[in-house]
């Protein structure tokens, strides 16, 4: 738990920096101090409860074998939903777009 609580303190402070540095530093730390803290583990679970939307991609990313990239892609979409207009949104179309190319280029 120690490590873990070192590992957030790491994170917060490099948060200040350019770049999003600090935050996967503090989710790291967080994991770390969960996977050791029963009181912890309770809190995880009521807030699991409460918002099962903002822990499931915490859950996701303490599976055994985690799987990262549609992790971190699926936030990016959130994110930019939650930032932009439907008509300013780039990623999903983006990524259509790409997949078509890749469709064309293999067939």
């Amino acid at each position: 738990m120690i490590g873990g609580l070192f590992v957030v303190l790491l994170g917060i402070l490099i948060a200040p920096l350019p770049g999003p540095g600090g935050i996967p530093v503090i989710a790291v730390g967080l994991m770390l101090i969960l996977k050791s803290s029963f009181w912890a583990k309770r809190q995880f679970i009521r807030a699991q409860y409460a918002r099962p939307k903002w822990v499931y991609p915490f859950r996701r990313l303490m599976r055994k074998k985690p799987e990262f990239a549609p992790v971190f892609w699926q936030q990016a979409l959130r994110a930019e939903k939650v930032v932009t207009k439907r008509s300013g949104r780039r990623l999903s179309r983006g990524r259509k777009q790409v997949r078509r190319y890749f469709r064309k280029l293999f067939r």
